[in-house]
């Protein structure tokens, strides 16, 4: 009988370190700025990407130092992400906290980290640039709702046919390259 992964038997705070951190799916969603409204303290997203975030990989590009370097990064914890309403749909940390399963895409369920981005939900090609290219007020107009959505094909326990096909492609043609 094989193992359940730890991701299904083990809340975000019994996690060791290292599991805590393969949780993250490197959708990049998170990393995109938001702006609160003080009258409502509603959280809007921006289509505008945080400095260090590499948005074709979709990870920080000095994450060990975030939080110097950016001093307004929030750090995400068991705790937080149980009170964070702002945390993406799609967010695996939110899911687990919610006591939700992954989706399928999740690198942990399926073995491979660009299924994320196959199955549309992370930031690559959607971000109009870096929080460094934009002013206050300019961002104030870069209000999007996407990051407050699951894309259809991401949806469900399985890939869609079209992207189960797509995948499925992609592997065979990495076996055959070797």
């Amino acid at each position: 009988m094989e193992e359940a992964p730890f991701w299904e038997t083990k809340s975000l705070a019994q996690m060791t370190k290292r599991e805590f951190e393969r949780v993250c799916d490197g959708c990049g969603r998170c990393c995109l700025s938001k702006i609160e409204d003080a009258d409502t303290g509603i959280v809007h997203y921006t289509d505008v990407a945080c400095k260090l975030l590499d948005t074709e990989s979709c990870r920080c590009r000095d994450y060990g130092h975030r939080r110097r370097r950016v001093p307004d990064c929030m750090k995400i914890t068991p705790r937080t992400a149980k009170t964070w309403t702002w945390l993406p749909p799609t967010c695996a940390y939110r899911l687990l906290a919610e006591g939700r399963p992954l989706y399928w895409w999740h690198p942990l369920v399926s073995g491979d980290p660009d299924t994320v981005h196959a199955a549309g939900v992370s930031v690559r090609g959607r971000t109009a640039g870096s929080e460094e290219d934009f002013s206050d007020d300019e961002m104030a107009h870069r209000l999007v709702m996407w990051p407050r959505q699951l894309p259809p094909g991401a949806r469900g326990r399985k890939p869609p046919r079209k992207i189960s096909s797509v995948i499925s492609g992609r592997a065979v043609r990495r076996r055959e390259s070797r």
